[in-house]
């Protein structure tokens, strides 16, 4: 498993608007992120969101990402379109949806399917929310702290990458 890609946005550009534009809050990518237990991704848009919120971080397979621009043949797109935290590779992230599990030293709890929304249609293809259903990632709640980290180096896989539950 790696981790490819670290996001954080510090405002919402999609989330709670129905019926108006988006919003234009960047995207921003990071070499690491400082995920904070209980609370959600420093500098991110849901962090400290509210109580026991279940997104305080979300997951997204770079497998799907591929998949999906193949599938509507959409290129030049990047994946923080899809505005989740952290794009992985090598990880089924369903798989993890209810259980606890590890991923750079910093513990989990899989909470929720990410499920796509329209705004999916403007920002990637105009298929591409019914495409994406069953397979729009991973919300997760943070039970420790700590950092995670990008990969430097895309064909190396580091045992501290690895997942475990």
């Amino acid at each position: 498993m790696q981790i490819l890609h670290l996001y954080v946005s510090p405002g919402h550009n999609y989330f709670g608007r129905h019926g108006v534009a988006a919003d234009q809050h960047p995207i921003l990518e990071r070499t690491e992120i400082r995920c904070i237990a209980g609370r959600g991704i420093e500098d991110d848009r849901f962090y400290d969101y509210k109580p026991d919120y279940k997104g305080q971080i979300t997951f997204f397979a770079e497998e799907v990402y591929r998949s999906l621009g193949e599938e509507l043949n959409v290129r030049g797109i990047p994946p923080s379109v899809f505005r989740r935290n952290v794009i992985t590779r090598g990880l089924d992230l369903n798989s993890l949806l209810g259980l606890e599990f590890t991923m750079q030293g910093v513990r989990f709890l899989g909470t929720s399917e990410c499920k796509p929304c329209y705004w999916m249609n403007s920002a990637f293809h105009p298929d591409a929310e019914a495409r994406l259903q069953g397979r729009g990632g991973l919300r997760a709640k943070i039970l420790t702290s700590g950092v995670l980290r990008a990969a430097t180096s895309h064909a190396e896989v580091h045992p501290s990458e690895e997942v475990r539950r």
